[in-house]
């Protein structure tokens, strides 16, 4: 799909202005392109403008239009994926080289935002994964285990702790993870893009690429109003490849499972209410098979998700679901209203891990974080600059050839309806 709906999106509503960017309208010449403009494309741009490299940012829409302006917020550490299953995954070596590097990613956040001063609201006071029934105990029992022998700061907190910290009820315990936290993901991709462009770095909004074209030992990326000539490509779309039209490489729209999430936000809390509701202000998410999460933000807003997409059909069954759900997790929060809401697309791969890929002569990409985007959006951009000025070591994952997933649609359809069923009928009793 190459166009998203205009909702009242909080992120949009609250993050600082972004830095003044056009749309390309003339013909360019640097050492990498980048296309795609969210948070590993910015990162990428960051970390190439302070190496000294000559990098062009080219988005389609504007500065954190996909998932970058739609995330939760989370900044996370690892992958849900839990570690042993990960080094099963990838083999000892390269997985746990992955765990550790995006253990550290979340220290790579709030480095960046410290460094160059990014109003982004960010807190560091770890994340907490609430467990449901005994299941969601065991589950996050296993991954405390799995982390704490790899020496990461995690502890799971039992059912009164849990509430005393959450402020919710109803969850048999939860997995505090030290090293996470929380930003406004908007304000966080805007500050990189200032950063970048202080740094030297060029952007382009409004700047969809048309096609690309391999001239000798350059590509040349046809816009609509220009061209970018550029030794190396870094494509960095993710879930949203789908703003790239005609380009040679254009199988890697078929590796990826497009998962909705929805956000709605309340009008602010009273304090009194506000402050029993993560009080310390980490962020949240669930154990449940249709996840859901929340978090509060600068302004006592309390922010709840879940899987499914704000469509004209499904958007009445989704708000129902999460007004019932506030009410059920909070039973003392009042009279609340949704102020905002919005959805986006998270990009999903077969092994629910990231993939990198060569796509053609020195084009690279790295996609599908499966709900963690910004962390490890933020780390392998860094990775990515790294490997196109000849670092080819600088990616902690092994190239990998295109695997189209024939069953993508029909699992994006699922995810779709399956979430609009179950909330349709859940926290009704």
């Amino acid at each position: 799909m190459a166009t998203e709906r205009a909702l009242p999106n909080l992120w949009h509503a609250t993050a600082p202005a972004a830095p003044h960017t056009a749309p390309l309208a003339d013909d360019l010449t640097v050492e990498v392109a980048i296309v795609g403009g969210g948070f590993t494309g910015l990162s990428a741009a960051l970390h190439l403008a302070e190496a000294g490299v000559r990098a062009a940012v080219i988005e389609a829409r504007m500065i954190g239009f996909g998932g970058s302006g739609r995330n939760v917020g989370l900044v996370n550490a690892g992958m849900w994926v839990k570690p042993d299953d990960l080094v099963a995954t990838l083999g000892a070596a390269a997985g746990n080289r992955l765990l550790v590097e995006l253990g550290d990613g979340p220290s790579l956040v709030y480095d960046l935002v410290a460094k160059y001063g990014i109003e982004c609201e960010a807190v560091r006071n770890g994340t907490l994964h609430m467990s449901l029934g005994t299941e969601g105990l065991k589950e996050i029992r296993e991954r405390e285990a799995q982390w704490k022998k790899r020496g990461a700061p995690v502890e799971v907190l039992p059912a009164e702790k849990a509430q005393a910290l959450s402020g919710a009820e109803g969850f048999t315990g939860a997995l505090l993870d030290r090293r996470a936290g929380t930003i406004q993901p908007l304000a966080y991709a805007r500050g990189l893009a200032r950063a970048a462009l202080a740094a030297g770095a060029k952007i382009f909004t409004d700047t969809p690429l048309l096609s690309a074209n391999r001239q000798g030992n350059h590509w040349r990326l046809q816009t609509g109003r220009g061209t970018v000539t550029a030794r190396h490509v870094i494509l960095a779309t993710n879930a949203y490849g789908g703003l790239v039209a005609d380009v040679p490489w254009k199988e890697y729209r078929q590796e990826l499972t497009i998962l909705p999430y929805f956000q709605f936000a309340t009008n602010p809390l009273p304090d009194k209410v506000a402050a029993r509701i993560l009080p310390e202000r980490q962020g949240a998410w669930d154990t449940g098979l249709v996840m859901t999460s929340f978090r509060m933000d600068k302004q006592n807003r309390l922010i709840f998700g879940s899987i499914g997409r704000l469509d004209a059909m499904a958007a009445g069954t989704h708000r129902a679901f999460a007004g019932r759900s506030v009410r059920k997790l909070f039973p003392y929060i009042g009279d609340v209203r949704f102020e905002h809401w919005w959805d986006g697309r998270i990009g999903m791969t077969t092994n629910n891990l990231p993939v990198m890929h060569v796509l053609a002569d020195n084009v690279v990409s790295v996609s599908g974080y499966n709900g963690r985007g910004i962390a490890p959006g933020t780390v392998f951009g860094r990775a990515l600059a790294r490997h196109v000025t000849g670092d080819t070591s600088a990616i902690p994952l092994a190239e990998t050839p295109i695997t189209p997933d024939p069953w993508r649609m029909l699992k994006s359809v699922f995810y779709h309806a399956g979430a609009q069923a179950k909330h349709f009928i859940d926290k009704r009793f």
